[in-house]
């Protein structure tokens, strides 16, 4: 990740509060990170990519070009808010378990302890500055991983 958007609230002179919106770098140095994707996720990333270049020909002059995957017809960035509310929305119309955004991050961490990808891995996938975060965070999540290393040391205790 480059960038992402800002929300800075601030006060103005009469003391009422702003919010602003900027662009920025990552809040930290491990947020600062290129991740493996898998196949189906870059090629829907592509199609996105030459929808991305129609509208900005489309758009013409007004297009706002600030390096965005995502963003609105006219390159201006999109509000994490309406952002989070059309997903709601979709998750709802689709019947699956409530789920806000911000939990796919921790869905994606889960499955993929779960999927046993080692903690390092999965450490640096979520930008965290340790493996200690992650752990912390996450391996109380997955119950089963307990009775699977269970299972794995008493292979290795058969096999003497």
């Amino acid at each position: 990740m480059r960038q992402q958007v800002a929300r800075i609230r601030r006060r103005d002179a009469a003391g009422r509060v702003e919010v602003l919106w900027g662009f920025g770098p990552p809040k930290t140095k491990a947020g600062r990170r290129s991740i493996a994707l898998d196949k189906g996720t870059v090629d829907a990333l592509r199609d996105r990519r030459g929808a991305w270049a129609a509208e900005k020909v489309k758009a013409g002059e007004v297009y706002e070009d600030h390096d965005l995957v995502f963003c609105r017809a006219d390159g201006s960035r999109l509000d994490p808010d309406v952002v989070s509310l059309a997903f709601e929305r979709l998750v709802r119309k689709s019947r699956l378990p409530r789920i806000r955004f911000h939990d796919l991050r921790h869905t994606h961490a889960t499955l993929g302890l779960a999927a046993h990808v080692h903690p390092k891995v999965m450490s640096e996938r979520l930008g965290h500055s340790s493996i200690t975060i992650t752990l912390d965070l996450y391996s109380h999540a997955i119950p089963a991983l307990g009775a699977d290393a269970a299972d794995r040391i008493a292979a290795v205790v058969d096999g003497f």
